[in-house]
């Protein structure tokens, strides 16, 4: 899977040159959050994750896009998590970087790899996890047709606060 290409984006797999970007990326703390990361990590580690990023989506159970601009710079990430093809869903997660957000680009790779999930992985149901203080995710989830289908009260512990978890679901009939 090289690229997907949409009209203001286009996804892409993990290359050996988003060393800095995916380093920058994952290391910056405004991120954790919705990441679960407590520590940084080491080029070194991001390097080995970048250089098994060619795993098959079925052997790795995940695949993350680099969402690039029209002039192929990299702007976010999308990742499909938690594939299970036996009950034919996957798990979504996006991140714009602050900088390129309200451009069009998380609505545009949202649509891009819903449809790619129903289309070649054959699944049934996407489902995502917004914490429930994100109203552009929300309101980007809503907007495609996801359904809050529950809430996980005080899920996620962060600045020495709770914050409930909303599960959202896409399922093609």
């Amino acid at each position: 899977m090289a690229t997907l290409l949409g009209e203001n984006i286009n996804l892409r797999a993990l290359e050996p040159t988003d060393l800095d970007f995916l380093f920058a990326t994952e290391n910056n703390e405004q991120f954790w959050d919705i990441s679960s990361t407590q520590l940084p990590f080491s080029k070194y580690i991001l390097q080995q994750y970048i250089e098994n990023a060619h795993q098959d989506i079925y052997e790795a159970k995940q695949y993350r896009f680099v969402i690039c601009n029209a002039e192929n710079i990299p702007v976010g990430m999308i990742d499909l998590f938690d594939f299970n093809p036996q009950h034919k869903r996957v798990g979504i997660g996006l991140l714009i970087l602050p900088e390129h957000q309200n451009k069009g680009y998380a609505s545009e790779a949202l649509e891009m790899v819903i449809d790619y999930a129903f289309s070649y992985l054959d699944v049934h149901q996407i489902y995502a996890n917004i914490t429930s203080n994100n109203l552009k995710s929300i309101a980007l989830f809503e907007k495609n047709n996801f359904k809050q289908v529950g809430i996980k009260k005080d899920w996620l512990f962060s600045n020495s606060t709770f914050k409930d978890e909303i599960l959202y679901q896409l399922i093609i009939s």
